[in-house]
């Protein structure tokens, strides 16, 4: 079995399980991902409680995320203020980070899957 590219680092605060999470304050830090934050990866089945805690981040893959809002299959997944995946759609011109495309549908608080390929999707 290949369990893939799992790192990991040092929690900036509280991270819940199966959230996103963006660099954090220094090198081998991760905070919980927000609105337009750049995206590294997910957090696997379990969180940090704090700041200073350790916690394991998926960094490829098929992995498991909390959906934020209604994700349809093939979607392209940003993070929502509480670091859920929710379908990306930037305005006309702009820029917003994604983590990848949804390989499931689902809705607020469903448990479903993203591949994970970090890039910056344009409206």
């Amino acid at each position: 079995m290949h369990v893939g590219l799992i790192k990991n680092f040092t929690a900036d605060g509280p991270i819940g399980k199966r959230r996103l999470v963006t660099f954090g304050s220094a090198e081998g830090r991760v905070a919980l991902a927000g609105i337009g934050a750049v995206l590294l990866g997910t957090t696997a089945i379990r969180g940090a409680a704090g700041t200073g805690e350790r916690i394991d981040v998926c960094l490829d893959h098929i992995r498991e995320v909390e959906f934020g809002g209604t994700v349809a299959y093939g979607d392209p997944l940003t993070s929502d203020a509480n670091g859920r995946a929710i379908k990306a759609a930037p305005g006309a011109g702009a820029s917003l980070p994604i983590i990848g495309r949804a390989m499931s549908a689902g809705g607020l608080g469903v448990i479903g899957h993203v591949l994970i390929q970090p890039a910056t999707l344009r409206g």
